[in-house]
């Protein structure tokens, strides 16, 4: 009960959030809270149909990249397709948008049909263990996929010992990341009409300047 009053306010958080960086990072940090996961990714899907790594977080190394940090990410986007088109499903962020379906898994190390090849190697870099991983696709309201949540390594609120995404934290994973693509949706769009509203009072201005040359600039001025 207390974890559903938790998803209510933070829904009620992310409709009040206007900047696009802080809404991101809110929406990690909130997954995290909620799930009380050890780190996690925000992507985004681009036009170039990649997987852009926007905001990445771990407490245990203290990684806070993207976002209010304004640390950059140093790793390339996640291809959705190959170079033949065909969908790449070996990536399991990628595979959660091809397929439309969250996937918990509980040791990177044992699944089947996915390549960590990158996550060993940041632990072998490290000396982490990345162990379960939560993955669920943000949808919007046209159910369209505009970016993936990720969360990694699930830990008990009493011992702090890594385990499994419950279905618990998978549910209410899917719940939150419904919330924020809705969000971060409405925030896209308002930003978008606000530059169109900006343009049409710069198209305005323009046309009476020229059609009245003794008060040209006042309307750049006026507004």
């Amino acid at each position: 009960f207390q974890r559903l009053e938790q998803l209510n306010a933070i829904g009620v958080a992310l409709s009040r959030e206007t900047d696009i960086g802080r809404l991101l990072e809110a929406i990690l940090v909130a997954a995290k809270s909620i799930t009380n996961a050890d780190g996690g990714t925000l992507y985004r899907v681009t036009d170039e149909r990649t997987l852009k790594f926007e905001i990445m977080r771990n407490d245990t190394l203290g990684i806070a990249l993207g976002g209010t940090t304004a640390a950059a990410i140093p790793y390339a986007p996640i291809a959705l397709y190959d170079e033949a088109g065909v969908p790449v499903t070996t990536m399991v962020a990628a595979y959660a948008v091809h397929h439309d379906t969250p996937v918990n898994i509980v040791d990177a190390y044992c699944a089947e049909g996915f390549d960590f090849s990158g996550t060993r190697s940041f632990d072998a870099t490290t000396g982490y263990r990345s162990r379960s991983f939560l993955t669920v696709p943000m949808k919007d309201h046209e159910g369209a996929i505009i970016g993936v949540l990720q969360l990694l390594n699930a830990k008990d609120r009493t011992t702090g010992v890594v385990g499994a995404f419950s279905d618990a934290d998978l549910h209410l994973g899917e719940s939150l990341a419904s919330q924020a693509a809705i969000a971060l949706t409405n925030r896209l769009l308002i930003n978008r009409l606000e530059s169109l509203f900006g343009s049409f009072i710069g198209l305005i201005d323009a046309a009476i300047d020229d059609k009245w040359p003794y008060t040209s600039g006042d309307g750049g001025r006026v507004p």
